[in-house]
């Protein structure tokens, strides 16, 4: 490219684009989905050409939260979703339901209950009142208990199937070290006979 000697980068006009400019990008739907207009099943991996915008006035961190618009594959009604980095995941918004989530259930189960657990036994301080020497609350030990049976269990049921395997592929290499040595001594006194 030819710039003249007379040439100021300075003097070209800066674009002002909008803040919440919209831009055309190609996506995979990042979850399983049911149309609310037409009943249309959509399902995790399904490309489309969605328009992007960042959020205003919301951020997680710091990071930028963006929406996307997509429309059905049958009835071609606007379904829009946003990432949400709080929780690695995308939030439904309107157009559309989202499918059920076993896993997603299941871990928020997991974390509820341990909360609950870690709350019983902080409530529960039960110490010996007749003497001065503090004493572990008695849930904490009955928890304490029932983690290490459980772990003794999947111990023993983990050791229970090692041994089945030992038993189902019980190859005995000796032998068969023992009958490969034996076919080779036979071809050697086929081929000196």
């Amino acid at each position: 490219k030819y710039y003249p000697p007379d040439f100021d980068p300075a003097k070209i006009p800066k674009l002002k684009l909008p803040k919440d400019r919209q831009y055309v990008v190609r996506l995979m739907a990042p979850f399983n989905m049911r149309c609310k207009t037409c009943g249309e099943y959509i399902y995790k991996g399904k490309k489309f050409n969605a328009r992007k915008e960042t959020v205003q006035n919301e951020a997680y961190l710091g990071l930028p939260i963006f929406r996307f618009y997509i429309k059905c594959t049958r009835c071609l009604a606007e379904i829009t979703f946003k990432t949400d980095p709080e929780n690695t995941d995308y939030t439904m918004e309107h157009g559309a339901t989202r499918n059920f989530q076993a896993e997603k259930l299941l871990e928020e189960e997991e974390k509820r209950m341990q909360k609950e657990r870690e709350e019983e036994e902080l409530n529960n301080p039960e110490g010996s009142a007749a003497s001065n020497i503090p004493t572990y609350p008695t849930q904490v030990l009955e928890n304490r208990t029932k983690d290490s049976k459980l772990e003794m269990e999947v111990l023993e049921n983990l050791q229970e199937l090692k041994e089945l395997n030992q038993r189902q592929a019980n190859v005995d290499f000796e032998a068969m070290l023992k009958q490969y040595k034996e076919l080779e001594e036979e071809q050697r006194r086929k081929e000196q006979e």
